[in-house]
């Protein structure tokens, strides 16, 4: 039987080999039963685009309130959720090679145990790599004395592949990959404000330590930290 080296072929071999995860280069993928459902994202907002605009704050003060699976699953689908039968998704991609991988480090979140999650656009689920409350080692790994950090309920980082979108633009490549990073945080930005959230955009911080906190490989690089909760 020939398996093909896509996400439902990698998926087999792990039923196969009686395994829960297999890593090749930069990805990590999942059996089913290993991942969680997200809820079904919303398509119709109780906010105007032009409210979420004007009303977009950075804040840096958080309540200690948890916020719920179905505001981290909209958070989720307005970064990078598939918005097309295509495969496109919210945010636009030079070439719709989509370099960007969004993790979650959860510490506040109704329903869900705290841990290190990395988002499947494509199932619309959580994958569970790392057990336990980390956003205090986060805050740590900041620069610039950023430790409100740990405050947040959750911290979404958004890091970059950035071989996926160089192998066919070349080093240009680099600028589109920084240019989707932006497109995908006021994203994130005009959704949190509309679910009555907020959040600020992080750049300060040490690379190789988010990665260890995150246990991803060195070709995955963090570009932003996102600590989301609600403004106190």
């Amino acid at each position: 039987m020939a398996l093909k080296w896509t996400r439902r072929g990698i998926l087999k071999i792990l039923g196969l080999m009686g395994a829960t995860s297999f890593t090749l280069g930069a990805y990590n993928y999942m059996k089913a039963e290993s991942k969680i459902l997200l809820p079904e994202p919303s398509k119709d907002g109780e906010m105007s685009v032009e409210r979420a605009i004007a009303g977009r704050r950075s804040v840096r003060r958080f309540e200690s309130a948890f916020i719920s699976l179905n505001q981290l699953s909209q958070l989720l689908w307005a970064a990078q959720g598939i918005t097309d039968s295509r495969g496109f998704r919210g945010a636009p991609s030079a070439g719709a090679l989509y370099p960007l991988e969004l993790f979650i480090l959860a510490g506040k979140v109704e329903g869900l145990k705290e841990g290190v999650y990395h988002y499947d656009a494509e199932g619309c689920s959580l994958e569970l790599r790392r057990e336990g409350d980390l956003r205090l080692e986060m805050a740590s790994a900041s620069t610039l004395n950023q430790m409100w950090i740990k405050d947040a309920p959750i911290i979404l980082v958004i890091c970059a592949i950035y071989e996926r979108t160089v192998s066919k633009y070349g080093l240009r490549g680099e600028r589109y990959v920084h240019m989707e990073a932006g497109h995908v945080g006021e994203n994130i930005y005009l959704q949190a404000e509309s679910l009555g959230l907020a959040c600020t955009v992080v750049g300060a911080f040490l690379d190789d330590e988010v990665r260890r906190i995150l246990d991803v490989s060195e070709e995955t690089a963090p570009l932003y930290l996102i600590p989301i909760g609600m403004p106190s």
